[in-house]
């Protein structure tokens, strides 16, 4: 057919040419360019109003977490010492070096106290930069310095909208990976919908804001979306290289925030290894160190059978449910609000799909003198969903063997399972397959499936949902903030404390007091550490406890109820039983013990301690005690 700007170079007076022909030519010119605009239009229209639902949804998301945060504290009324302490663990650890840049000198001060860091170890100087992931809470430090906020906003505001802003972000990474893949944006809002419902196995930002992950997982959806769009086929040169710029900027970020982040990036790459062995991808489209991350490798030799082990790390890994396998409980979870029954439905067509694929492809390559003369394979797959179907499972696979990492596959399932219910090719595939095929099927199903859930799921979550912003408390933990008080006022700012991992890095953040070790756990000589000020829980004589603190000059051991008579775990999961077994010593109470292990000839330190006999006397002196702390200073004779 000739086209119109081809009609525009014919003369008039060319009259040999058919009338009728002439007529027909000249409606399908004005039907056209009609056509066309008509098109182009609703495309804006839809990518508009797309694109502000995306934004409203990421707002109204972040919104609604940080109101659960302030209700479920009462943040914006507790005292400045009760908001430190609710950054409980490690958070508390990452936002004392926020909180320590803000009260610096100079921003010149503030960097070469943590460059050259002897409050987080002691007697040890480390480069904290180095040795963490706190580049955000410096940028941080740096915007609130420099921005003219600081008559309006309280850094610890600065700090935590910041969280909750990016997981606006983070939302709206979702949407759009599923609107990528699916094509339509009310698959992206189904996707951020199920976010919200099942907040309990998709985020953990309201109450453990500081986390690394709280950082690194928008970022970590960016990156996502990048790539999902940069494995279609026949970019524009510009939309390439910008996509490009995406992806490393995402995968720079991401990489800066999270410890574990070179376990990520190596599951990614295998992802796109199987692409690409299995002919997936489009056509022309550090090693680890080992000393630092030995624990881990331990950790799942033991996980996963490789032969039992009683290395302290490992164990105490072992122990931890964050880092057992996905109770089954989630799945009940995720199935309340149809994820799961839509999620496993969509996982099951696309992996028929990428079967079909993959046997037509290797049965291609297998006969490359062919390769001209074979059909096209009826099943089709794109990239960017093959990309996403062996994301999804690998992480799935992770999530189930280690609870902690779920975070990073619920938040997927949310995106590929919104994604294949709003899917042509998978409802055209699974109607082909029961022989009800016809494109208007095809349209009712990718568009009255997602609508129906979207009303389900507010019919069925809404009332709890205002509920739940309705509901009040206040933070309450008075035994800590009188600890905390305590030790602001009865010792010397550069006093050095030993205790629990966990409560130390409280101690750093509420007092500024130096630590003998913390629970940033990725360096092999703090392990070390950990493990021999941690004898303060085992059966070991006071000579020796007071020999293992003195070396690292630890001026106040803080000793806690909650840890020396530990109920929580079963027995061989207590720390003194993990600590008992790392020893050689028989374990307390009834049940089995290895063969090969001894009878302690000590007592217990964190109970004998309590009694004032003269052996411990001569050598710890208790300063503070509440219900839940006990305070000894460490005398200096050796």
């Amino acid at each position: 057919m000739i086209s119109i700007r081809q009609r525009k170079g014919i003369k008039t007076t060319e009259v040999s040419e058919d009338y009728a022909a002439q007529e027909e030519n000249v409606k399908l010119e004005n039907k056209l360019p009609s056509g066309y605009t008509n098109r182009r239009l609703w495309k804006i229209l839809s990518f508009t109003v797309g694109g502000t639902i995306a934004l409203c949804i990421g707002l109204l998301t972040s919104v609604y977490l940080a109101t659960l945060h302030e209700n479920d504290l009462w943040f914006s009324n507790i005292k400045e010492v009760e908001r430190e302490i609710s950054f409980r663990t490690e958070c508390g650890l990452y936002y004392s070096y926020y909180k320590q840049m803000l009260q610096a000198p100079t921003l010149m001060q503030g960097f070469h106290a943590l460059i050259y860091d002897n409050k987080t170890e002691s007697m040890r100087t480390i480069n904290l930069l180095q040795r963490m992931n706190i580049y955000q809470e410096v940028f941080l430090s740096i915007l609130y310095r420099v921005l003219p906020i600081q008559n309006y906003l309280e850094p610890v505001y600065f700090y935590i909208y910041t969280l909750f802003g990016l997981q606006a972000i983070y939302v709206i990474a979702l949407y759009i990976t599923s609107w990528l893949l699916s094509g339509t944006w009310l698959s992206g809002l189904l996707a951020a919908f199920w976010y919200v419902t099942n907040r309990i196995d998709t985020t953990r930002v309201e109450f453990t804001i500081p986390l690394r992950e709280n950082w690194a997982l928008p970022f970590f959806a960016i990156q996502i979306a990048a790539i999902t769009y940069f494995l279609r086929p026949n970019l524009q040169p510009l939309s390439e290289r910008l996509t490009l710029l995406a992806i490393f900027v995402s995968t720079f970020l991401f990489s800066l925030t999270w410890q574990f982040n070179q376990f990520m990036m190596l599951m990614q790459a295998l992802v796109l290894f199987i692409l690409d062995s299995l002919d997936m991808l489009p056509a022309v489209k550090k090693i680890l160190n080992l000393k630092s991350d030995e624990h881990i490798f331990k950790f799942l030799k033991a996980k996963f059978g490789f032969g039992a082990t009683r290395d302290f790390d490992a164990n105490l890994y072992l122990c931890e449910e964050a880092f057992g396998f996905l109770p089954f409980n989630t799945f009940e979870r995720l199935s309340d609000t149809l994820l799961f029954y839509a999620y496993i439905f969509v996982l099951s067509i696309t992996v028929i799909a990428a079967l079909a694929v993959v046997f037509h492809n290797l049965s291609n390559s297998s006969n490359q003198q062919s390769m001209g003369k074979v059909g096209k394979c009826t099943i089709s797959l794109k990239p960017e969903t093959a990309y996403n179907l062996i994301h999804t499972i690998l992480f799935g696979f992770l999530a189930l063997s280690t609870m902690r990492m779920k975070y990073l596959w619920t938040s997927h399932m949310c995106v590929f399972a919104s994604f294949g219910l709003c899917s042509p090719e998978i409802w055209e595939l699974l109607l082909k397959l029961i022989h009800l095929y016809n494109p208007k099927r095809v349209y009712i199903m990718r568009y009255s499936v997602p609508v129906l859930i979207l009303l389900y799921l507010c019919y069925k979550f809404w009332p709890g949902m205002m509920d739940e912003l309705s509901e009040l408390r206040e933070f309450y933990d008075p035994d800590t903030v009188e600890l905390m008080n305590w030790i602001n006022s009865n010792t010397p700012r550069k006093a050095v404390f030993a205790g629990s991992m966990q409560l130390l890095a409280g101690v750093k953040l509420c007092t500024g007091r130096t630590l003998t070790n913390h629970p940033h756990y990725e360096d092999n000589n703090l392990r070390e550490r950990t493990k021999a000020v941690y004898q303060i829980y085992a059966k070991r004589s006071p000579e020796d406890v007071h020999a293992l603190l003195r070396s690292f000059g630890t001026d106040y051991i803080i000793l806690e109820d909650s840890i020396c008579y530990e109920r929580r775990h079963h027995r061989g999961c207590r720390l003194r039983d993990l600590l008992d077994i790392a020893n050689g010593h028989v374990m307390d109470g009834p049940g089995e013990n290895d063969p090969d292990l001894k009878l302690a000839g000590h007592p217990r330190f964190c109970e004998e301690i309590k009694r004032n006999l003269p052996p411990y006397t001569a050598y710890f002196t208790r300063v503070f005690q509440n219900k839940t702390f006990h305070v000894y200073k460490v005398s200096r004779n050796k």
